[in-house]
């Protein structure tokens, strides 16, 4: 479900701030009924009319992007730096990223214009699991891997457990590469963490979201989902599975 304004903004109509005040203007009206709630939520079968004229919704579209590092998670940018939804120039709908990268992150990232699918695989509590992989300063003894793997405090609280995995040390260099598996997406999560155990991160890429992963793609390249991928996304959001 997503909110009533957020989606005549998406539809093109006006901008979010205009959509909220035809709401409160009582010039919406969802399923036949006036709405002037701003919190009013509404799904993909809703029927939604602005001044009588009934709302034309695109087709949803999914598409994965290996994001580059340099390149901004979000549909536009007011300092004027590179974004993802700049690696599609010749795609009509106004798609969006599913969560964020960071700035100096790269790898895995989903955008589309479908909202509900957007929140229900972005919820933590829906544990959809994300892959990293970290170059870390310094060699993490077995203790410290086990305070990733039980949940490391934070400021704005506990991590879950992570799936956490050395896959190779250079002792030469005094570095390690440390594979982490979590569910949340908490601010730089993956940064933070390996920083509270001192380690912090030389070079952080997204390898995987769920079953999904960067076979055949390059750095800036992307592609659509299937209709299957689609499918097993939302199957898995909604069993937990």
């Amino acid at each position: 479900m997503e909110r009533l304004q957020k989606v005549i903004a998406h539809a093109g109509v006006a901008s979010r701030r205009k959509a909220e005040e035809l709401i409160m203007q009582g010039r919406v009206r969802v399923n036949g009924t006036v709405t002037k709630e701003l919190g009013t939520k509404v799904g993909n079968q809703d029927k939604i009319e602005v001044d009588g004229v009934p709302l034309e919704r695109e087709e949803p579209v999914y598409f994965l992007l290996y994001k580059p590092r340099g390149v901004i998670s979000a549909a536009n940018d007011e300092k004027g730096r590179k974004t993802v939804v700049d690696f599609f120039p010749h795609t009509p709908e106004r798609i969006y990223p599913i969560g964020r990268l960071d700035y100096d992150t790269s790898g895995l990232i989903l955008l589309t214009n479908d909202g509900e699918f957007a929140n229900l695989v972005m919820h933590p509590k829906y544990q959809i699991e994300k892959t990293y992989v970290a170059k870390v300063k310094g060699i993490p003894l077995r203790e410290k891997i086990k305070q990733l793997q039980k949940g490391i405090v934070l400021e704005d609280g506990k991590t879950a457990p992570a799936k956490v995995k050395v896959l190779s040390i250079d002792k030469r260099k005094q570095t390690a590469i440390v594979e982490l598996v979590i569910h949340e997406g908490k601010n730089r999560q993956i940064r933070r963490m390996l920083e509270a155990i001192g380690h912090p991160v030389v070079k952080l890429k997204r390898e995987r979201y769920a079953f999904l992963d960067l076979r055949g793609l390059n750095a800036g390249e992307a592609r659509e989902l299937s209709s299957h991928e689609v499918k097993q996304l939302y199957s898995m959001a909604q069993t937990g599975k």
